[in-house]
């Protein structure tokens, strides 16, 4: 008897990658999804025509009926509604080995002949393909921005509230000096806020993409009439788009997509740091901070996981090995246009940006409900009595006791004696205020000049004032 057929699945719209395995970006990469890239596509094939028409080529009623046909809002928000049918396209789009062959097929089949003339007129595929993921990585950094900018007022606010909470900084993964819990946020601050300048500088260097066949734009000149009415109509294009006017087509002077990757993987590096310390920090015999909302166990019910910390971290881990395959890829372009290293690096800037879409709001999220518990910071310090300030006492004692003296104090108390009297032992210290000396909020340095500069720096830090 056969088995009976099982039910459809309609539990999604068959899609390969709802984010089932990458919780990271749930939620947080509609903005890079094979949609948003479609519309991009069109709305650099409708720059193009309106380009024409801005100086004064095609005729306004081609132009007029190009942008509405296909729904052009305007350079920022480009076109909607178009009706390209996103299945289709990527079916067709295997025999030329990108998806704009068949979509400029697809447009100039929706419009008039006349109109169809000035559908990708000049162009080569790789020119509306860059120009389209440069569109789709300006509007998905900008909000990834967004996101880090969040993250820094949260930050800055918990640098000041805990400046002078001194405790016990790690090295190696063991106790070393004090510092203090400020100083240790005012670091992950700067480490925000520097990869926020790199991203927005990168943003803003995004270029338009136009220089035909071969990055000459020989057809534009020859459509045109000359090469200084080919120049402007490369002008005219980025204007359109809101995008940067190149000083030259970059088809194999991938500049635009390796320093945007570094920017991104720079991005995800610094949340990631705050997210690596958070889970150590969270951990159940140090208790130092925690998440606002914990993530739960299926086994475990009295867990309470650093859940945000570990989808922060998963991005991190990624990230790196994307732009290295984006340097591999783009950097190393051959010939006017390479085989194969171009179309490698779309679905590898597509995932980094998504990685960093997801990672930033988390990181948001997390930062702006980080709890800190005084009490374990304070017990954790107190772990091995005064030796956290060995150093210190080391640079007090050894020219009045000399290093081999000091070195046998420490030893002692390393063995489980008691650093205070032992101190109080040594004749040269008569007089001397033990207590202060072993305090370890007398030996923290500049950590709350430190938090101090870092806030001031901070591109909000009014703003951190306020925050909750």
């Amino acid at each position: 008897m056969p088995s009976p057929t099982p039910p459809p699945d309609t539990s999604d719209d068959g899609a390969i990658d709802v984010g089932l395995l990458s919780p990271v970006t749930v939620g947080h990469d509609a903005g890079v999804s094979d949609a948003a890239v479609l519309d991009a596509l069109v709305t650099a094939e409708v720059a193009l025509t309106r380009a024409y028409g801005r100086v004064g080529a095609a005729p306004e009623v081609a132009v007029a009926e190009v942008a509405s046909t296909f729904g052009w809002r305007d350079g920022q928000s480009g076109c909607r509604g178009h009706g390209v049918a996103l299945g289709d396209l990527a079916t067709a789009a295997v025999a030329g080995g990108n998806p704009v062959i068949p979509l400029v097929g697809a447009l100039k089949a929706r419009v008039s002949p006349e109109a169809a003339t000035w559908i990708h007129r000049g162009a080569t595929s790789q020119d509306i393909l860059d120009t389209a993921l440069v569109l789709v990585a300006r509007d998905a950094t900008a909000e990834v921005a967004a996101s880090l900018a969040a993250t820094s007022v949260s930050l800055a606010h918990l640098a000041r509230a805990h400046r002078d909470e001194v405790a016990a900084a790690r090295t190696l993964t063991q106790h070393a000096v004090p510092t203090t819990v400020g100083a240790r946020v005012a670091g992950w601050l700067r480490g925000v806020d520097r990869a926020r300048a790199r991203l927005d500088a990168a943003r803003a260097a995004l270029p338009a993409q136009l220089g035909g066949a071969a990055g000459t734009a020989a057809a534009f000149t020859e459509h045109l009439g000359s090469p200084e009415d080919a120049a402007a109509l490369i002008d005219a294009y980025a204007a359109e788009l809101g995008l940067a006017a190149p000083a030259a087509p970059w088809h194999t002077e991938r500049w635009p997509i390796t320093e945007l990757g570094d920017a991104l993987v720079q991005a995800i590096d610094a949340v990631g740091k705050i997210a690596t310390d958070v889970a150590t920090l969270s951990r159940t015999e140090i208790g130092e901070v925690a998440e606002a909302a914990g993530g739960g166990s299926s086994a475990m019910p009295q867990k309470q996981n650093p859940a945000a910390s570990v989808l922060l971290r998963s991005a991190a881990l990624r990230a790196p090995q994307l732009g290295a395959t984006l340097h591999l890829a783009a950097a190393l372009a051959a010939d006017e246009r390479p085989d194969g290293a171009w179309h490698a690096e779309w679905p590898t800037l597509r995932e980094l940006l998504r990685l960093a879409l997801g990672a930033s709001a988390h990181a948001a999220r997390l930062t702006g409900g980080l709890r800190v518990d005084a009490a374990a910071v304070a017990q954790n310090l107190a772990t091995t009595g005064g030796l956290l300030v060995s150093e210190r006492l080391s640079i007090v004692l050894t020219p009045l006791v000399g290093a081999a003296r000091v070195r046998d104090l420490v030893a002692a108390a390393g063995r489980g004696e008691d650093l205070a009297a032992l101190l109080r032992t040594v004749p040269e210290l008569e007089g001397t205020d033990v207590a202060d000396l072993l305090d370890p909020a007398r030996y923290t340095g500049l950590a709350g000049t430190f938090v101090d500069r870092s806030v001031a720096a901070s591109p909000a830090p009014d703003a951190a004032e306020d925050a909750p």
